[in-house]
């Protein structure tokens, strides 16, 4: 892994403006220039005509895993997709669908994939098809359409998601792809609306098409699949082992939500051990279901938003007609990109507990000089958070199954063992971590919510239901984001991640990886453990169910040209 900072310093401290343009820059989708007929056919000779072929370079959200001049190409519908793939199986080439390359890990392209590489980007998002309403309860979209556009049609029929990821640039191909989700449970007497789903956005699919094998023909064709077949289940968290093309999914109406932030209490209280009462996460989730805590790093008091159902606007909530309504997060304010700059330029890491406190100082004066503390408003408005232009940084990233009653067990052993781990660790001198720990609670994939007799769960999802323990409705997701480039980072998260495996074993809980975050953690890399890989990973899972993926995404793509030399190692 390449752990360069993904933003250009010089020898002083960076800029606001350089971190910004960085942030900018890694945005957009780097295009080098339109292909050279000549040069094209030589290279990529019998390449489909009507497809426009262009030089490319990747880089994925935090910049750890880049590459340039690779080729790619921007199909303007299913037919082109096909075509493009046909021309890679017959002439030895793979291909990598690509969204909006909002993620973490090597799922794409692998770090050290060059120009040379028979490796060929396909932008889904070029040309993105839909949304349209199939019914009241459904939509059709194509897999480049991104989130805030799926939701922004939904608003405007009165329906909605019953939760999201925050960021809106995510390709729904893409989130589906590597079972993106939301923060929601059922609150304390709240029935579910048809149309809801607490799980992930994968577990909303109700049919899906993709460009798969076709034994008979000899060929790669486009099928279509519904929920109820065996080998949708393998497709519907595919990890990018596929290539969906358009999905059905299911949807409800929207329900406005209130979303309250508060920095006011201590991380003792709202992860304290269970049963101690107080304002505990716990208490949070009876109340509303929905809340995500932030807690800074060296800092003593997260940033909780809590949101509820609110079909009318409460006395002192804010009315918002559109989403990110937390400037001071969307960029980087001065006083944050002055020490992002100070860590990086000078290497001055020391500086973690000075950075932690200046992000929650602007979170909590943020949130009152913003009027944003209470904001009311359709679903959309207030789950849609993250903009490209925030601060990048690397991730980890975990669920930990569990049964409702034991969310706060889990939330408080987890937050004690980091707590205790960054004090030793910042004892030695040693500052690994430099940004928050993000912990939310969803449900999981119930194929029941779907409405579809016989649905299948997702088998790759980490939100799949455990056979062996049906007590277990819930997933507590804890993420610990820092700076790419930190000293000892990759060694502090291993020793997180042992933590939540040996702790978290399936006795009253049980960890899965965050397919798009890192994990994976030898002492110097993410995505690199043997063990972790070969075995904690399948395990997770059930020896059966990851044998039924693998073998079923084998078949579809006996020829491998959907994946990566990561992908191979992974799914062996």
């Amino acid at each position: 892994m390449d752990n360069s900072p993904p933003l250009s310093v010089g020898s002083g401290p960076l800029s606001r403006r350089g971190l910004l343009r960085g942030a900018a820059g890694l945005a957009a989708v780097p295009v080098l220039g339109t292909a050279d007929r000549a040069v094209a056919a030589a290279e990529l000779p019998g390449f489909p005509a009507r497809v426009a072929l262009y030089r490319s370079a990747y880089r994925n959200w935090a910049g750890e895993i880049t590459a340039d001049g690779l080729w790619a190409c921007a199909p303007t519908g299913p037919q082109q997709v096909l075509a493009v793939v046909d021309w890679a199986w017959r002439s030895g080439w793979r291909v990598r669908a690509r969204g909006r390359s909002h993620g973490w890990s090597p799922l794409t392209i692998t770090e050290g994939t060059g120009a040379d590489s028979r490796v060929l980007l396909v932008d889904m998002a070029a040309h993105p098809t839909g949304p349209t309403l199939e019914s009241d309860s459904a939509v059709r979209a194509g897999a480049g359409v991104t989130l805030e556009a799926l939701l922004t049609f939904l608003e405007g029929h009165g329906l909605g998601l019953t939760a999201t990821p925050a960021p809106g640039d995510l390709t729904l191909g893409g989130a589906l792809a590597i079972d993106a989700h939301g923060t929601a449970v059922p609150a304390d007497g709240e029935r579910p609306l048809p149309g809801s789903t607490y799980g992930s956005l994968s577990n909303r699919v109700l049919e899906l098409t993709a460009v798969v094998w076709d034994a008979g023909k000899g060929a790669y064709g486009l099928r279509t699949f519904r929920r109820e077949e065996a080998d949708c289940a393998a497709l519907l968290t595919h990890l990018g082992r596929a290539l969906v093309t358009e999905v059905v999914l299911r949807v409800g109406p929207d329900t406005p939500l209130r979303c309250v932030s508060r920095t006011d209490i201590p991380a003792r209280e709202l992860f304290a051990a269970p049963g101690s009462g107080g304002r505990t996460l716990e208490s949070r989730l009876r109340r509303s279901g929905r809340v995500e805590a932030i807690w800074f790093a060296f800092t003593e008091f997260p940033w909780l938003k809590e949101w509820s159902l609110a079909p009318v606007r409460p006395t002192g909530s804010r009315h918002v007609t559109a989403p990110y309504n937390y400037p001071f997060s969307d960029s980087v304010p001065t006083p944050v990109a002055d020490l992002v700059g100070r860590l990086v330029a000078d290497a001055a890491w020391y500086l973690a507990p000075e950075l932690g406190a200046a992000q929650l100082a602007v979170a909590s004066l943020g949130l009152a000089a913003t009027d944003c503390a209470d904001l009311w408003g359709p679903s959309k408005n207030t789950l849609l958070y993250v903009r490209p232009t925030t601060l990048r940084v690397t991730a980890s990233g975990y669920a930990v199954l569990t049964a409702r009653a034991g969310v706060q067990r889990v939330v408080h052993e987890f937050t004690r063992y980091y707590r205790e781990l960054l004090t030793a660790y910042a004892a030695r001198g040693r500052f690994p971590v430099n940004g928050p720990v993000e912990i939310r609670v969803s449900g999981l994939d119930h194929p029941c919510d779907t409405g579809v007799p016989g649905a299948q769960a997702p088998l790759l999802s980490a939100l799949r239901p455990y056979a062996d323990r049906p007590e277990w409705d819930s997933a507590v997701w804890l993420d610990v984001l820092t700076l790419p480039g930190t000293p000892y980072a990759e060694a502090f998260l291993r020793e997180l991640e042992r933590f939540l495996l040996d702790t978290c074993d399936g006795g009253h809980a049980l960890t899965r990886v965050e397919w798009s975050k890192g994990w994976g953690y030898t002492t110097d890399a993410a995505w690199s453990d043997e063990e972790v890989l070969g075995t904690a990973v399948p395990a997770a899972f059930g020896p059966s169910v990851w044998r039924q993926a693998v073998a079923t995404l084998d078949r579809l793509d006996p020829h491998r040209v959907f994946g990566n030399a990561f992908l191979d190692r992974l799914l062996d």
